[in-house]
């Protein structure tokens, strides 16, 4: 590829390895290779798309110059890792993203084949391609042009690509454990995380953690005719829909007793700088065609980023075909999903959830509540991180500006498990963007960020090795 010089904004920066990347005409290739096998890890049906990925990364970690090239897991889809420690004396880093993407359905809503990446209008179309393949790969090309050019990089470097970060990191805390030795670093440097907006610089600094539910509640021994029995006993879909309307109260505060006891609140300075940004609530809601809603007594961004929440994700029972059917259902069923903010115990309030809908619902009705995963406590950078201020200062210079400090609503797992595992913490490098329809049809990885990130990544090298020209 040959980006233009300047496009991010900030001071010409004139580097050997930079100028190799600038003159690398397959990087784009190789993305589109990368992102036309189909890694989808919740899926069984795409299990050999998970094993071309795994070993795409193999030949190509291999190939740049990396040692120890190989697959661990913990008894879910395995982990790519690899690692370059000819760096004596320096820190190691490692450098996280993940090779899994998301299910492609619906298909008929996307405009071009998902598993055929194609360019349209200065942006890339795939599945997978905004997460977590195009941020992946512009870090897997500046470390590779850093090996290319100058034999060596400028700190050490292990690598880590897990396949199963779309289905919560199952076993990426097992994987700690039984690999340490193969994971072990100073720091960790995700390339996965997004960024927030495409026209503001940033950097993520928090995240959300998370925890997931399934809900039975059952009030018959079978399902029942709604002519000969309605009326006279109860229906289980409206006893799931009253249970669940307790859930908040109705100004949208969560009404779980003990549910928000562990929450910090947000200081003063750092709502203050939330009220600084340059935010347009009218037109993040019109572009998603909805109404401001929530927690009453903060703002959108800080329900966002540092309130927790009480999600309904799916509610069903019945008969869902087509038609009618005069059934009243002996079963209904919900799933719940949680996001929770620094100091709250995913374990704790997945208890008082629980404890929660036994309390509310009917005596006469039997609720079963069923983890679907451990879950993921929330995380925050240390402010004063040696590693997030060699981050900010690598955007800032790429783009000539400072970069602002946003959370993130959404989870990564990866950076509580690891705090947890090594007392090591993770800053995010990433350059896919919220609005890139990640998860959704027609999901998008914009060419400019890939140009930006390959000089803010090669930036952060030198920055991290004591070598910024």
């Amino acid at each position: 590829m040959t980006p233009a010089r300047g496009t991010a904004g900030g001071a010409a920066l004139t580097d050997p390895v930079l100028d190799h990347l600038r003159a690398d005409g397959g990087i784009l290739a190789r993305l589109k290779a990368y992102a036309s096998l189909p890694s989808v890890s919740t899926d069984p049906a795409y299990v050999e798309g998970m094993a071309s990925a795994r070993a795409l990364l193999k030949a190509r970690l291999a190939n740049i110059g990396f040692t120890h090239v190989d697959e661990i897991e913990a008894g879910g889809h395995p982990a790519v890792v690899a690692e370059w420690m000819g760096a004596e004396g320096a820190p190691t880093y490692l450098v996280y993203g993940h090779y899994d993407v998301q299910p492609p359905d619906p298909l008929e809503l996307w405009h071009s084949a998902p598993f055929e990446p194609e360019v349209r209008d200065g942006r890339l179309y795939g599945r997978g391609v905004s997460d977590d393949k195009g941020p992946v790969s512009i870090a897997l090309e500046v470390l590779a042009a850093f090996l290319a050019v100058e034999g060596r990089l400028p700190v050490n470097v292990r690598i880590l690509l897990e396949g199963e970060e779309e289905i919560g990191s199952r076993t990426l805390a097992r994987m700690c454990e039984r690999h340490r030795d193969r994971l072990a670093a100073d720091a960790v440097i995700s390339a996965d995380g997004a960024r927030w907006r495409a026209d503001l610089p940033t950097v993520n600094v928090g995240t959300r953690g998370n925890a997931g539910y399934e809900v039975t509640l059952r009030t018959a021994g079978k399902d029942l005719h709604s002519g000969r029995y309605g009326g006279a006993v109860p229906n289980a879909l409206a006893e799931m829909a009253r249970l669940l309307a307790t859930l908040h109260d109705a100004d949208g505060r969560i009404a779980v007793a003990g549910f928000n006891d562990d929450v910090r609140e947000a200081s003063a300075e750092e709502r203050a700088a939330f009220a600084a940004l340059p935010f347009d609530e009218a037109a993040w809601l019109a572009g998603i065609g909805a109404e401001a809603h929530g927690e009453p007594g903060f703002t959108t961004l800080e329900r966002l980023w540092v309130r927790p929440t009480v999600e309904l994700n799916g509610l069903w029972g019945g008969y869902t075909g087509p038609g009618g059917k005069t059934v009243i259902p002996c079963e209904a069923h919900a799933k719940i999903t949680t996001r929770l903010v620094p100091n709250q115990d995913p374990a704790r309030t997945g208890a008082l959830l629980e404890a929660h809908l036994r309390a509310h619902a009917p005596p006469f009705a039997e609720v079963t509540v069923v983890d679907q995963d451990r879950g993921s406590a929330a995380y925050e950078v240390p402010p004063d991180h040696p590693l997030l201020a060699a981050v900010e200062r690598a955007i800032g210079e790429t783009y000539g500006t400072r970069p602002a400090r946003v959370k993130v609503g959404a989870t990564l797992p990866l950076a509580a498990i690891f705090k947890q595992a090594f007392g090591v913490d993770t800053v995010t490098m990433s350059f896919s963007t919220a609005d890139e329809d990640f998860h959704a049809p027609n999901e998008f990885f914009r060419l400019a960020a890939l140009e930006e990130g390959l000089e803010a990544w090669t930036r952060l090298l030198r920055i991290l090795g004591g070598q910024a020209t």
